[in-house]
């Protein structure tokens, strides 16, 4: 399954090539991966989201829970916030890709801006945000990056509260022929906002995107929780608007990192696994596993 992908990606990602002590952290994220799986959750089944919302986990479909997840990935370098909620992966071998689950407590969030943004200056921003925070990138042992293009302009729907986009991010020194996608899907809510990010290719995203589509059709926020339980007179408004969620406008008037590149710097380590060379190298590696087995 994906977690084993995730495990043997990033034993032999170069990410990783210059760690001082490689045999204790690899024996360490195995022990985490072993856990992740351990405690997988499988299809169909109903996955509380705190006391926020659930998702009804389709069949072919695995949730690994917050804590075994979080220690996967700070195994694997990452340090996942308070925000994380967990990670779902695909059961079926022929899919490499894998969903980050987080809940943001930012307050209502108002959506009036999504029905007169402009998806060329939206992409632009984005760019100029992630150009921003390639200094920070680079500090940190990532590649500089640079966004192309979109992948799927952002989409919100008003009367579901759900909203998509995906942009392309390249090595900005050429490198990585196929580079990792985030696939972006939110939920609002009356309290925050759910995001289930979708990592995969650039090659393969047209196919992947069925499932994070899936996926955020599966979840629903409580009653008392949802967007339209609102109640102006009580509730926390959060400090920016929906297109925050897209270019990362809020975090620039903030003089902060954009959110996009900030979530890329958090993840950084991840996403450079996720790279479809590496995935086939795995697979060349199993195939010479089974061979070995016959």
């Amino acid at each position: 399954m994906l977690l084993r992908v995730l495990l043997l990606t990033a034993l032999i990602a170069p990410a990783f090539a210059a760690d001082p002590a490689p045999d204790a952290r690899h024996q360490a994220i195995r022990r985490a991966a072993a856990a992740a799986e351990a405690a997988l959750v499988k299809g169909p089944a109903e996955v509380t989201l705190r006391d926020q919302a659930k998702l009804a986990l389709p069949e072919h479909f695995g949730f690994v829970p917050q804590q075994p997840a979080a220690a996967l990935m700070r195994a694997m370098g990452n340090s996942p916030g308070d925000d994380f909620l967990g990670l779902i992966v695909p059961q079926e071998e022929r899919s490499n890709w894998f969903v980050a689950v987080t809940y943001h407590a930012s307050g209502y969030i108002k959506d009036d801006d999504a029905r007169h943004w402009d998806a060329d200056k939206l992409l632009q921003s984005l760019k100029d945000g992630t150009e921003a925070a390639n200094e920070e990138r680079v500090k940190s042992g990532a590649p500089a990056l640079e966004v192309t293009r979109w992948i799927e302009p952002p989409a919100y729907e008003p009367e579901t509260h759900r909203l998509v986009w995906s942009a392309e991010a390249r090595h900005k020194d050429g490198s990585g022929h196929d580079p990792a996608v985030n696939y972006n899907t939110y939920l609002l809510g009356r309290e925050g906002y759910l995001s289930l990010n979708l990592i995969t290719s650039a090659s393969a995203v047209d196919e992947d995107k069925s499932a994070a589509r899936a996926l955020l059709s599966a979840v629903d926020f409580n009653s008392g929780k949802r967007y339209g339980d609102f109640n102006s007179s009580t509730d926390k408004v959060a400090a920016y608007g929906l297109a925050a969620l897209v270019a990362g406008v809020a975090a620039k008037k903030l003089g902060l990192l954009a959110l996009l590149a900030a979530m890329a710097v958090k993840f950084a380590k991840i996403i450079a696994v996720a790279v479809a060379a590496l995935i086939v190298g795995i697979k060349r590696w199993f195939k010479a596993r089974a061979g070995q087995a016959a």
